[in-house]
């Protein structure tokens, strides 16, 4: 290890650089906004014509000292010629992000910085996400469906589940948040939306996204050599989510509700690129695709949040990505190496095979066994084009 730092020291101290400044521009710290509550009840108070004023947390770093550093770094330095050109495509996705921090609330400035760094849904993932809608949910009745655990109640089913992995973490609740629970890379914990009450089935789901991707994800990545693994490649959102997923369907938790819950979320990323204010793409969810008003709000939230967030399309493309992988027998555990992406998925091997980057620890235990007994699930999987 010590020859391999000194034959690439520059490449070392860089990538310690970047992980520092990186450390400050986790997006999802800044995007969620602070007063969802009571703009849900303006909102709803307004019969969904006046769109909510969201407020954001405060920047807490300096936007061009942070864009000057990242330019300064001399990457043409690098001894790696192939990981020179990695590490020059990394500057270019985080200075992307910076952008996007930097511009939350700001309309469509917001919109088109997260559109250059996420993208936005495809007239392909668009007929994808129709046709998911094609197929009759469960029924929402059933016991596994029925809301009843508080954040609180919460916390003792994802310490039960995460006895099997080693590391610890910690759980928090915050009611300022776009989603109903996620994992914070940068502090190591599962933060859980304190307004919500979860259903049985939604702590099946989210023991295996979040933790047994998100935090296996996150613990893996902080023992390689390169610190890359943990702050994160170029565009590992797509494939982090998909995998996440993926984890779902394996341990036999996916259901045709949360296919649909991924199917409306292109549908609201979409609406962003048609022009849709927030209250036209409330109403859409509501009254075209009659969700109830709770969820036609949530999933609303999470695409217009700043401004317009495109990132929530990626679930759904991650997913049919990572299932046509592991159909063709290819193998996924490399995938668990950090907060890494498919389409580098050579560049983990080379880093691996040069030292650079270790094999994965922790292994998502649902990529064992394929649990999955919903027929209707793989039909769709099976036909997403």
């Amino acid at each position: 290890m010590n020859d391999l730092v000194l034959k690439n020291k520059t490449l070392f101290k860089i990538d310690k650089r970047i992980d520092d400044l990186v450390k400050k521009i986790e997006l999802l710290n800044y995007v969620n906004p602070i007063n969802i509550e009571e703009e849900k009840i303006k909102f709803f108070n307004s019969k969904y014509s006046k769109d909510p004023s969201f407020l954001y947390p405060t920047r807490d770093f300096d936007k061009f000292n942070l864009h000057k550093e990242f330019f300064a770094l001399p990457i043409h330095e690098i001894e790696d010629d192939r990981l020179r050109d990695f590490y020059e495509e990394i500057i270019y996705f985080y200075s992307g992000l910076i952008q996007c921090i930097e511009t939350i609330g700001r309309g469509k400035r917001f919109y088109f910085n997260s559109l250059h760094s996420f993208g936005t849904p495809t007239e392909k993932d668009v007929k994808n996400a129709k046709f998911i809608l094609h197929f009759e949910s469960e029924n929402k009745r059933r016991e596994m469906f029925r809301s009843k655990y508080s954040a609180e109640d919460s916390k003792v089913f994802f310490k039960a589940y995460s006895k099997q992995y080693d590391f610890t973490y910690e759980i928090k609740t915050s009611d300022k948040m776009g989603a109903i629970a996620m994992v914070s890379n940068s502090a190591k914990a599962l933060v859980l939306n304190s307004t919500h009450t979860f259903s049985e089935n939604q702590i099946h789901i989210l023991t295996n996204h979040e933790i047994g991707v998100h935090m296996v994800t996150s613990m893996n990545g902080v023992l390689h050599p390169l610190q890359v693994f943990s702050h994160g490649f170029p565009n590992n959102e797509e494939t982090q989510e998909g995998l996440a997923v993926f984890s779902e369907y394996m341990s036999g938790n996916l259901t045709v509700r949360r296919l649909k819950e991924l199917a409306y979320r292109v549908l609201a990323v979409d609406s962003l690129a048609k022009g849709y204010t927030f209250s036209k793409t409330f109403r859409m969810l509501y009254n075209d695709y009659e969700l109830n008003k709770n969820e036609a709000f949530h999933i609303t939230v999470r695409a217009h949040r700043g401004g317009g967030l495109t990132k929530d399309h990626l679930y759904l493309t991650g997913l049919q990505k990572i299932y046509n992988r592991y159909k063709t027998g290819k193998d996924l555990h490399l995938l668990l190496t950090g907060k890494v992406s498919l389409e580098h998925y050579d560049n983990i091997k080379y880093m691996i095979d040069k030292g650079y980057a270790l094999q994965p620890r922790h292994i998502t235990d649902s990529l064992a066994q394929n649990k999955n007994t919903n027929k209707t699930v793989d039909f769709i999987l099976e036909n997403l084009k």
